[in-house]
């Protein structure tokens, strides 16, 4: 604002003596200083946020209130609320879309750009390491060990997100149809998880219709469906065995999965309802049944280096595209799933805060939400038996013993999760080694 305020005094004096190309020089001078100054402010604030952004989304948002809002003053309580409110409302990781969306008050649309960047980044930086340190090593005995602990904590996480999404999305009966619908869908007959979520989105039409108004009103949704049917198709021509390792850089992959990866992890970003563990059966459903890219163990392994690291959990797909095709393919599948939140935030904020009041919006997602617990459930089922059951009868033992610890301490003492994935490898490391 005082930057606003002595532009003007600037340009009436000018006009008062007719000077106004030196006037118009200076504003545009000042203009880009104060839009310099912010872009690298936003940039040192997500910087630091990416690096000690552990605790899930809730820690992360929070972690941006205290900043942004709190210390800073950039924008008043009301701001910030409505920002939440429709980063909630929105597919994709909330916390990563906050960030997004904190930049773009601050600073437009490159603020947006710099902000989400800064965010994501650190977190990719580990993932990669991590990827590549679990490829290198994997088979060694150690490694093994480690996610003896690491897996069950994993599962504990999940089904935790299964609780708390629960309270949310199930407030009725419909709600718990919808979910037990989807539950069967997909375990029994591996329904398109996409599809499912659309057609829940209109069935949340249906039954949770504003009272008086008629169902032609979101039949706007219905052309959703075939985009949803033919997105597959893209994917097709991936071969279906299981893919060995990439190299590093996977410069021998990127030109045969370049498409395929952009488009499946693309399409995934825009429809992570709920929560960023959505993502998980999204996940499993293609890259582990669908296409072989991944074994159902080195899913849970990517899951739970996802859910180590700082940053949003969605970043798994760093470690999906790194064993498709190298540094380049975690680039690609990075770049693909967050596009959506970038788009989401940069280009239409002005437009979803308004839209989040429209009644159609909530009932759809009325039904999305209790469609997403129902998938987390199905995909949560065979990633539980592939953690817990070991080729021993004591390490499954100790794999059930770490899950029903850590479950316990997430949902009763409310423990974090990046506290409790360590644990299981320390616990998972000694256990190992004796049993």
């Amino acid at each position: 604002m005082v930057e606003v305020r002595y532009i003007g005094i600037l340009s009436c004096i000018a006009l008062t003596m007719g000077r106004s190309p030196d006037v118009d020089s200076t504003a545009v001078e000042l203009s880009q200083a104060s839009l310099l100054a912010r872009l690298k402010e936003l940039a040192r604030l997500f910087l630091r946020l990416g690096l000690i952004g552990f605790g899930g989304p809730q820690a992360h948002i929070a972690m941006i209130h205290d900043e942004a809002v709190a210390r800073r003053g950039w924008f008043t309580e009301e701001q910030f609320l409505e920002g939440v409110a429709v980063c909630e409302m929105l597919p994709g990781p909330a916390s990563t879309q906050m960030g997004i969306y904190t930049g773009y008050l601050r600073a437009g649309q490159l603020g947006a750009m710099v902000a989400g960047l800064c965010f994501i980044t650190p977190a990719f930086l580990i993932v990669l390491a991590l990827s590549w340190a679990y490829f290198r090593f994997q088979g060694v005995p150690q490694i093994d060990n480690l996610f003896l602990g690491i897996s069950p904590v994993v599962m504990a996480i999940i089904l935790g997100f299964c609780w708390k999404l629960s309270k949310k999305a199930i407030k009725d009966w419909p709600g718990a149809a919808i979910a037990l619908s989807v539950l069967l869908l997909s375990l029994l007959f591996r329904a398109n998880i996409l599809l499912l979520f659309v057609l829940a989105g209109l069935v949340g039409l249906v039954v949770y219709r504003p009272r008086g108004s008629s169902l032609r009103t979101g039949v706007w949704l219905a052309p959703l469906v075939p985009i949803i049917q033919g997105l597959p198709t893209v994917l097709a021509t991936v071969p279906g065995d299981l893919l060995s390792v990439s190299s590093f850089w996977g410069l021998d992959r990127i030109q045969d999965y370049f498409v395929p990866l952009f488009a499946f992890f693309l399409k995934t970003g825009a429809f992570i309802f709920g929560g960023g563990l959505v993502i998980i059966p999204l996940l499993e459903a293609a890259v582990v049944n669908d296409f072989g890219w991944l074994t159902r163990s080195e899913f849970l392994d990517g899951v739970a280096l996802g859910s180590l690291t700082p940053g949003p959990v969605v970043i798994t797909a760093a470690f999906v595209g790194y064993k498709v095709a190298g540094v380049l393919g975690a680039l690609v599948a990075t770049v693909a799933i967050f596009t959506p939140s970038f788009g989401f935030i940069m280009f239409a904020a002005p437009f979803l805060l308004r839209l989040r009041q429209n009644p159609w919006v909530k009932s759809f997602l009325k039904g999305v939400m209790p469609a997403a617990l129902g998938a987390i459930a199905a995909a949560a089922i065979p990633l539980a038996a592939t953690a817990l059951i070991q080729p021993t009868l004591p390490r499954t033992v100790v794999a059930v013993t770490v899950g029903i610890a850590a479950l316990i301490a997430l949902v009763r003492f409310r423990r974090p999760t990046w506290q409790l994935v360590p644990a299981g490898a320390v616990v998972g490391l000694i256990a190992g080694a004796i049993v």
